[in-house]
């Protein structure tokens, strides 16, 4: 991601020029959200070779750190959940890397490039062959989450009593419980299914990867939200941990890809139409 360009992957900005004379890349420009962004021994940074064929002139490339002058570390993100997780604005200013710093290196680079300028068609673009590749893992880390706020309220609600029975015993947290369940187990079929075709390397032609991360971030703000009721006014305060469980949720309904960016991908798989 960057300051202007989120879910419009079009509208990355960092470009990287390559220098004859040194036989080395030339980065310029500046990454935003990135998780252990400045810190990471290696950066994996999606930049324009050419501008003017938009999403089809990127490519990934290759910055270590530690041997590498000019990338630096901006702004660390205070966020609402995943506090744990370092995420701060990455600057690259003149940042120089080897010439066989790019991923498939720069001669099937150059290929790629003249086939898309001869107009013919081109594979997929690195950035969103990775997204789909990942998005299975994104989504375990969802159900994560909800797992253990379902596990938790279904143990409160066993233990806690009020109108002389267990909560449990009322049909309204029993049938909420049985819901929370029956998500989550759903969720995690779609994310083993993407995870062993993404193994397999077998094609994600109607775009299983966003469905897998779709499904299991929105299961995850659901079943954290429905844990905090199932608690009642424990559940909003921060001596039970449900309502840090519901923070860190929400992000995956936004990162590797926003609930609506999803939807479109999987639209466009389905109908072989370039749905807007």
């Amino acid at each position: 991601s960057e300051p202007n360009a989120g879910s419009d992957i079009s509208g990355v900005r960092t470009t990287a020029k390559f220098d004859e004379a040194a036989g080395e890349w030339v980065l310029n420009g500046q990454k935003a959200w990135a998780t252990n962004g400045g810190i990471a021994d290696v950066h994996v940074v999606i930049a324009s070779v050419d501008r003017e064929l938009g999403s089809r002139g990127h490519a990934a490339f290759v910055v270590p750190m530690s041997e590498t002058k000019g990338i630096t570390q901006g702004t660390k993100v205070s966020k609402h959940g995943l506090r744990a997780s370092h995420t701060a604005d990455v600057f690259l200013d003149d940042c120089r890397i080897p010439q066989g710093h790019v991923l498939g290196g720069k001669e099937k680079l150059d290929k790629r490039l003249a086939r898309v300028r001869e107009g013919k068609p081109s594979k997929s673009q690195a950035a969103m062959q990775t997204f789909e590749a990942s998005r299975p893992t994104v989504g375990a880390q969802a159900l994560g989450i909800a797992r253990a706020a379902y596990e938790y309220a279904l143990e409160y609600a066993k233990e806690r009593e009020q109108f002389g029975r267990k909560i449990i015993e009322n049909q309204a947290i029993a049938f909420t419980l049985a819901r929370m369940k029956l998500e989550i187990d759903a969720a995690r079929l779609l994310v083993w299914r993407a995870s062993w075709m993404g193994r397999n390397n077998v094609p994600f032609e109607n775009a299983e990867g966003s469905m897998s991360k779709l499904k299991s971030g929105e299961v995850a703000v659901w079943v954290t939200e429905r844990a905090i009721q199932i608690l009642g006014g424990n559940g909003y305060t921060r001596e039970f941990p449900v309502e840090r469980w519901h923070r860190d949720a929400k992000i995956y309904d936004i990162f590797e890809g926003t609930a609506e960016i999803q939807q479109l991908v999987i639209s466009r798989a389905i109908s072989g139409m370039h749905i807007k």
